[in-house]
Order: structure tokens, then sequence, then C-alpha cells
């Protein structure tokens, strides 16, 4: 694991986010979780230690600066990405993760007890189908869909100021963008190490104009 460690520091010192040993060593235990359960239960295509350091938690991490708020749901998490790493440096941020794959929501739970985040919850629904007690202040998803398709989505769980935080690999197509009737940015992520192409729309105003 000595390398996936060095990857992992570097990795945190390049994006300037403040770590701690256990957080450190949190991680490299989620990783080596990650492998473990990816034998029978397939979370992943990924399957080489250090290529997960890079293309699961270093990519996680890069949307930390945008999380705002107390409250995050992850909605499609499968093997807990980005809502794990996320919540490991925002220990005061509340993490709901959701999927709809039984099989996903079983490891991310097992995750969360073994890691012993206090911060984070798992649930097993379609996202459609999610009624929240309380509305998120940040909803986080890897964009599997059109946008706006996306915001009809989850429109009914984002608070009036909360924010849609959207990861793609390639810049959508300007007509993807024009079309949003809502505020929209979008951010340009590298991932240390990592050539392929990442960015991240945000999305604000969801819950009055989506």
């Amino acid at each position: 694991m000595e390398s996936c460690k060095q990857i992992l520091q570097h990795g945190l010192e390049t994006l300037e986010i403040d770590y701690s040993t256990d957080q450190l060593e949190t991680l490299l235990n989620f990783i080596l979780l990650i492998e473990k359960w990816n034998k029978t239960y397939n979370l992943t295509a990924v399957r080489n230690k250090d290529d997960m350091a890079r293309l699961h938690i270093l990519d996680s991490l890069t949307i930390l600066p945008f999380i705002q708020g107390g409250r995050v749901a992850d909605i499609g998490t499968g093997a807990g990405l980005p809502g794990i790493p996320l919540a490991i440096f925002l220990p005061d941020v509340e993490f709901i993760l959701i999927d709809s794959n039984s099989k996903k929501t079983r490891f991310v739970q097992q995750a969360i007890l073994e890691l012993k985040l206090k911060n984070v919850s798992v649930q097993h629904t379609r996202v459609e189908s999610l009624q929240a007690n309380s509305l998120f202040s940040t909803v986080t998803l890897r964009a599997f869909a059109n946008l706006q398709d996306i915001i009809n989505l989850t429109k009914h769980l984002i608070a009036p100021s909360g924010i849609l935080l959207a990861m793609k690999g390639q810049q959508p197509s300007i007509e993807e963008i024009q079309a949003l009737s809502t505020p929209h940015s979008v951010i340009q992520l590298t991932i240390p190490n990592v050539e392929a192409e990442r960015c991240l729309i945000k999305i604000e105003g969801v819950a009055e104009h989506g």
C-alpha cells in the first residue's frame, strides 16, 4: 500500500487539501475494502489499488471545495463515491448516500461501519422515490443523463438555497448547457496525475426553477 499512500499524499497536497494521519489511513482502508468486496460484488471496473487512489479517491475529492451547507445527498453513490471520501474530510456535514443497487448499498453500509463514519448513512432506493425528511444543501452525482433530466429527478430533494453538483467527464455540449433554465457554471477539474478530462457543473436555483 506504500505506493497508494504516496499517490494520495501527493494528490492531497496538489489539491491543497489539509489531511491528518487518521484521514489518510481511513482513505487507504477504504481502498482495501473496495478491493476486497470487488471480487464478489463487482463494485467497480478499476481493479488496481493505485488506480483506485487516483480515479476514485482523488477524483471524488476534486469537488470538496464546492460542497456547501450541512446536509449532502450523493445520488447513485455506487461504491460510496464521491460521498465517502468527501465525508472523511467534512466530519461535521451529514451525508446520505443513495443507490438503487442493493449489493452496492450493502457494501457502503459495511464501509460506513468499518471506517467508523458517524456522519454517513445509506439508503437503498431510486432517487425519484426518495422522500427526504429535510432538504439537502448540496446534491452530488456523476452525470448519468442529460443535465435537465437530472434536475427534474433531483429538484424535490434540494433546499431553496441548495446546489446541484454534477460530475462529468468531457464538457457538456453547448446545446445541453444552453437548455438549462437555472443559474449554472462549468468548472474544469484536474485530478493529480490523471490525463482524463473532468468537469463539474454547478447548478443553483433548482428548487425554485426546476
